[in-house]
């Protein structure tokens, strides 16, 4: 029943408001420049992707985010449902980091470029570095937020281990890094599968972490605490400040930390 639900309905409802608003989309970018109104309709798709797949989201900690404020947030990676989810309900201008090569997608590619999101170049280790450098300084020069999933992929189960991405662009750029838990989507649309389940889903978003007083060379330490966070996050626990908490029970066991320096960028791949 599920699954005939999403044929008929999910899919369809999804497509059609996809087209939709695209044309919409590109009918205001001929006097609105700035990407504001993209980012609107943007918030408006996530919101009828959501709908369409009846899946209810509650998010708590949102009285910790300011809507004028300048963020890194962080979190885990399960879904392809995560970044709709996220877009949906984070208050501020938030802009997300897309492989170089999304950007070369007929219609889709150009709806990234209006709406300001952040190319990653990652043919190489220096070309991925340059650009997390450049995405910190439009972080801090065009007042804008950048979500990040520092496990670099869609997690089949528990918490892998962190890229420094997050952290090195959060320290470049002076802006607090958040960590956020997502918990219930894996369940609703897991990796390897279109099938998107009704249900329902928490985000829970911690204490910003001050970066101001941070060296690049700290960015291990930052990803260590990032991944404590969100573990404990997801878990259920409260996300006190402070120094880095041990990763949670509910972790791998594995190393917390990518070694390969700030070019594992942690971008989401397919």
């Amino acid at each position: 029943m599920s699954l005939l639900r999403c044929l008929l309905f999910s899919i369809p409802a999804i497509t059609l408001a996809t087209v939709i608003l695209g044309i919409v989309e590109a009918v205001t970018w001929c006097f609105d420049r700035s990407g504001n109104w993209q980012d609107r309709l943007s918030r408006c798709w996530c919101r009828i992707v959501l709908s369409a797949g009846i899946i209810r989201v509650r998010t708590e900690g949102l009285g910790k985010i300011d809507p004028h404020g300048r963020y890194v947030f962080v979190a885990n990676h399960s879904s392809y449902l995560d970044t709709p989810a996220l877009l949906g309900q984070l208050p501020c201008h938030v802009r997300f980091f897309a492989y170089r090569r999304l950007f070369d997608i007929p219609f889709f590619g150009a709806h990234l470029k209006r709406a300001g999101h952040l190319p990653v170049d990652s043919s190489s280790a220096r070309a991925s570095f340059m650009s997390l450098a450049e995405g910190a300084r439009l972080v801090a020069e065009r007042g804008i937020s950048v979500v990040l999933f520092p496990e670099g992929s869609r997690s089949p189960h528990g918490l892998r281990e962190f890229r420094e991405g997050a952290a090195y662009i959060a320290i470049k750029a002076g802006v607090p890094a958040v960590p956020i838990g997502i918990v219930g989507m894996r369940e609703l649309m897991p990796v390897g599968s279109l099938h998107i389940r009704s249900g329902s889903v928490q985000i829970r978003i911690g204490d910003p972490i001050p970066t101001s007083e941070l060296k690049a060379g700290d960015r291990a330490t930052l990803t260590r605490r990032l991944h404590g966070e969100v573990a404990r996050l997801m878990a259920g626990g409260s996300s006190p400040q402070g120094d880095f908490p041990g990763a949670n029970k509910g972790a791998d066991p594995q190393p917390v930390v990518h070694s390969g320096g700030p070019e594992g960028h942690g971008m989401d791949r397919p």
